[in-house]
């Protein structure tokens, strides 16, 4: 049990029906997991709103509820709080009610559009490597230490971050590395931890179906590394356009990295192939099994990262030179007629970009490169033309498909990704609806030697169809592909 008065600690508080002197037990937004003697907090959210379910609260056992708006009728009995803003008193009280978790390990979080995953990943493989316990949240997993949980978020709500804090600070975890994303930042599920780190990869376009413009959600990205405290580090990618503008306002150690511009740490591509990497990291060099120019900038923010944590420059390189890629992350397979398949998460303009830019620079000519790729559905609508145009003016065949329409209509989400190809690549295109059959007509059109991009979903293992998941893996359908062939 917990007293509401230490929960309360920090948070803004407008007006109190009832009495602040009792003791809870639990904490929750969702009405559904209420439990007795319980606090509700009644959000307004983006579908609904958590003030239309204060009853039904009370009803399951909760006795004191946090609102933006008082109820008309209030129970005797039960503690009404009322606040400027639900989000925020839900992360403060959310880090109260687990003793702020965050305070007692090393918490770094990783923001941007690209590389967020790879970075926190690879950072919590680094750290573990080097005989710490380690815990990260992530798009694709969340640990505690070595114990795995499904990831649902790419940033979780403020009660399951510090529950999986308080979970980390039980197992006795040094270090935690987060994905913080715009959604995460924006909703206030960050507000409440001490971070003591922030790393920014790079801004391009996305999530413009909730920010609604570039600049709304470039400032979004801008407030994580505004709100770092004196003791912390914010390390940004200067080569990105916004690598500066992220850092004007911070009190943080104020640290750059970069591939191609002035900074703090660099890094310098001396060979590439598709089974690895040869780089210069601070005048060192180093091999690594990860392809691609974007990530020699990934693998240069965590370089940057574990010395600005205290790592010896020395374990770290040789450390960087073991790091596994990161499922779904230019994941790639070979066939027995030695057709190359790259499964990549890449989804937005930029990501898909850097993908086909990577491959064309370590090909020779003369494979055939085919590309298949869709966009998701109820999302931003203004990316899909920009990423067929790009699928279409790399690749020697581009196969648009279906992707996660959601509640959308696929074939809708086609033609939209169709309007984006020029006059000149339109043979080089194609569009078939079922994404396994897209799959299986790359596969038919490849030969020995050339390569299969299946881009989108990376490490997804499910497809969303009117709101309803089925199982679908991008890899799991290029390996069956290759076997049909095979027979």
């Amino acid at each position: 049990m917990k007293n509401l008065k230490d929960i309360l600690y920090r948070v803004s508080i407008i007006q109190v029906f009832g009495y602040t002197d009792v003791e809870v037990n639990s904490l929750v937004f969702d009405s559904r997991k209420v439990e007795k003697n319980g606090v509700f907090v009644a959000q307004k959210g983006v579908r609904f709103d958590g003030h239309s379910y204060i009853e039904k609260a009370i009803s399951l056992g909760a006795v004191v509820i946090i609102c933006e708006d008082f109820p008309t009728y209030k129970k005797e009995g039960v503690t009404y709080i009322q606040v400027s803003d639900a989000n925020l008193a839900l992360a403060i009280m959310a880090s109260n009610f687990y003793n702020n978790p965050s305070k007692m390990l090393s918490l770094v979080g990783v923001t941007g559009t690209n590389g967020k995953t790879t970075i926190a990943s690879l950072l919590y493989q680094l750290f573990k490597k080097a005989g710490y316990k380690v815990g990260l949240l992530s798009t694709v997993k969340i640990l505690v230490d070595e114990t795995e949980f499904k990831a649902t978020h790419t940033t979780p709500d403020s009660v399951t971050i510090n529950s999986y804090l308080d979970k980390m600070i039980e197992s006795g975890v040094d270090y935690c590395f987060m994905e913080v994303s715009s959604h995460g930042i924006h909703q206030k599920r960050t507000e409440g931890l001490t971070f003591s780190g922030g790393v920014f990869t790079n801004l391009s376009h996305d999530h413009l179906d909730y920010h609604e413009t570039f600049s709304e959600y470039r400032n979004v990205k801008k407030s994580f590394f505004d709100s770092l405290s004196k003791s912390a580090f914010a390390l940004t990618n200067i080569d990105d356009k916004n690598g500066g503008f992220m850092l004007q306002n911070t009190k943080a150690k104020k640290k750059t990295y970069a591939l191609k511009t002035i900074a703090d740490y660099k890094v310098k591509v001396l060979e590439k192939q598709f089974s690895g990497t040869l780089l210069k990291i601070d005048e060192s060099e180093v091999w690594t099994k990860l392809i691609g120019q974007f990530n020699a900038v990934n693998l240069l923010a965590i370089f940057a990262t574990a010395e600005l944590l205290g790592i010896e420059k020395l374990e770290t390189l040789t450390i960087i030179s073991q790091l596994e890629n990161v499922s779904g992350r230019f994941e790639h397979v070979l066939s027995e007629d030695g057709v190359t398949a790259i499964i990549d998460y890449a989804h937005t303009p930029d990501a898909l970009k850097n993908v086909l830019e990577t491959i064309n620079d370590i090909r020779t000519g003369n494979e055939k490169l085919i590309t298949v790729v869709g966009c998701g559905g109820d999302r931003d609508r203004s990316k899909r033309p920009k990423i067929a145009h790009i699928a279409s003016q790399l690749s020697n065949q581009a196969i648009f498909t279906s992707d996660n329409p959601r509640t959308e209509n696929a074939q809708t989400i086609l033609e939209e990704m169709e309007s984006g190809v020029s006059t000149e690549n339109y043979k080089k295109t194609l569009s078939i609806l079922d994404r396994r059959q897209a799959i299986k007509t790359a596969c038919k059109f490849s030969e020995s030697g050339d390569i299969i991009l299946v881009a989108g979903k990376g490490h997804e293992d499910y497809q969303e169809i009117n709101g309803v998941r089925t199982h679908f893996d991008d890899l799991e359908e290029v390996k069956n592909c290759f076997n049909q062939l095979k027979k």
